[in-house]
């Protein structure tokens, strides 16, 4: 059986752990693994290359991924669906493995449908895909976020300031909140529930009375704030290749706005693509590594038009329409833990 790998969508700490355990456990079954450079496009563009033990070896620490990766999608070019099915005829795959978030499980399932042997396996920082209780890359970035946290509460207690530190999460805020609970920040601003700038300085004024002379705020960057002084001129709105608003900078837009109301010092920290690069978290590395696995064990039982997902510490599969159907963000019950600390 020939199996086509590929990882599509941004880089993430652990796909390497992927790669290696599929290219490992094909070798076992004595399947032939076949590398798609660039994602999708890869296949557009015939690029490819062999992997065995070799190929794999060492890569199980490493950041990003061997196989490079883009946002491309074959749907969206003109014939691309019969020019997908024609090259994957033409290489003679028996599968392909999707390795990638919402966006490439949306890809995966059209692929699917339109007849192509695909299994996936869900991979994002944001921790946003349903179905799996935890997406490889999401503990990387929570420590990477955590460890900035502890590093700003220094400055912050020692210069008496007010420090805002952006994570990632365009929809879901779980770097934030599992970072800012981690880190013993004093408030955590997320895209699921709408804030009032009003609502900060309140938190952060109760912590002065208590004569905490600092403060510590996490902010997601896709949170959105229930007031128009807080609202982006359209100006200043720019898109990404998907047409999304490109996202960065409401930490900056939040911290004028407290110092604009209070005069307290406050300065704000991007934490951006650090989160996603780097060496994986041992979590990450075995939570790959298990569903690179089990991707494999799919393909073997035909399992097609599925994604690989840890649901209660087992490695199960369920349909691509679970795992795209809604994204899976942060729940009230959730939320309220961290706004216990929000006084």
């Amino acid at each position: 059986m020939k199996i086509g790998i590929l990882t599509s969508g941004g880089d993430c700490p652990g796909l390497n752990a992927v790669i290696r355990a599929i290219v490992r456990k094909s070798d076992q079954l004595g399947f032939e693994s076949i590398g798609i450079k660039n994602g999708w496009k890869g296949i557009f563009d015939e690029s490819y290359e062999k992997l065995d033990l070799n190929n794999v070896a060492g890569i199980v620490n490493k950041g990003g991924t061997i196989l490079g990766t883009s946002r491309f999608s074959p749907f969206e070019k003109k014939k691309g669906k019969d020019i997908l099915l024609h090259k994957i005829a033409r290489e003679n795959f028996d599968a392909i493995i999707a390795i990638g978030g919402d966006g490439s499980m949306h890809i995966a399932q059209i692929a699917f449908e339109a007849g192509l042997n695909v299994v996936g396996v869900p991979k994002t920082i944001d921790n946003d895909i349903s179905g799996t209780d935890y997406t490889f890359g999401f503990d990387t970035a929570v420590g990477i976020a955590t460890e900035a946290i502890d590093r700003l509460h220094t400055t912050a207690e020692s210069h008496h300031r007010i420090m805002i530190l952006e994570v990632m999460g365009r929809h879901a805020g779980w770097i934030a909140l599992y970072s800012g609970i981690a880190g013993g920040a004093d408030a955590v601003l997320i895209p699921e529930f709408k804030t009032k700038v009003s609502d900060v300085l309140k938190i952060l004024s109760s912590r002065f009375k208590r004569g905490k002379l600092f403060s510590i705020i996490v902010i997601a960057e896709g949170t959105k704030f229930d007031e128009k002084s807080m609202a982006k001129r359209k100006e200043d709105i720019k898109l990404d290749d998907f047409g999304r608003e490109r996202l960065g900078g409401i930490g900056n837009y939040l911290a004028d706005e407290i110092e604009r109301r209070t005069g307290f010092e406050c300065r704000a920290t991007v934490l951006g693509h650090v989160q996603r690069g780097g060496m994986p978290s041992a979590f990450d590395r075995v939570l790959g590594t298990r569903l690179g696995i089990y991707s494999v064990e799919m393909v073997n039982e035909k399992k097609f038009g599925r994604m690989a997902a840890l649901q209660a510490n087992e490695i199960v599969d369920i349909p691509f329409t679970e795992a795209i159907g809604k994204l899976k963000t942060v729940d009230k019950e959730l939320y309220e833990v961290a706004q216990v600390f929000f006084k």
